[in-house]
C-alpha cells in the first residue's frame, strides 16, 4: 500500500452495503456522529493520522481496508471502480475482525 491511501487511490465517494445501512441504524445517534466524521476525514485524506487505517491480511480479492471509530468500533470497507469506498460493516473490533 502506498502512502496515499487504499492502495494508491484517492477516496471520492462512499457507496454503503445493505448491512452496513442496517448496522449504522442499530448505533447510538453519537456513535452514528462520529462514524460519519470518520467517513468525512477519509474524503479529505485517505490515511488521515490517528484514523487506525489498516488492510487486512488474507483478504486480496477485494481488499479490505478498516478504520477505527471508538475504542472498540471499526469500520470496513474496500474500494471499488477505482475510488469509491464501497462499506461494509460498522461493528465491534471482535465482529469486525470474525467477519470484516
Amino acid at each position: 500500500m502506498t502512502t496515499v491511501g487504499a492502495g494508491g487511490v484517492a477516496i471520492t465517494a462512499f457507496a454503503p452495503s445493505k448491512r452496513y445501512a442496517r448496522e449504522y441504524r442499530k448505533l447510538t445517534a453519537e456513535m452514528q456522529t462520529r462514524v460519519d466524521e470518520k467517513i468525512q476525514d477519509l474524503l479529505k485524506n485517505p490515511r488521515p493520522l490517528g484514523l487506525g487505517f489498516e488492510k487486512l491480511k488474507g483478504y486480496a480479492n477485494p481488499s479490505v481496508y478498516t478504520v477505527h471509530i471508538t475504542g472498540n468500533y471499526k469500520l470496513s470497507f474496500e474500494i471499488i471502480e477505482g475510488s469509491i469506498a464501497f462499506l461494509r460493516r460498522v461493528a465491534t473490533h471482535d465482529e469486525i475482525d470474525r467477519a470484516p
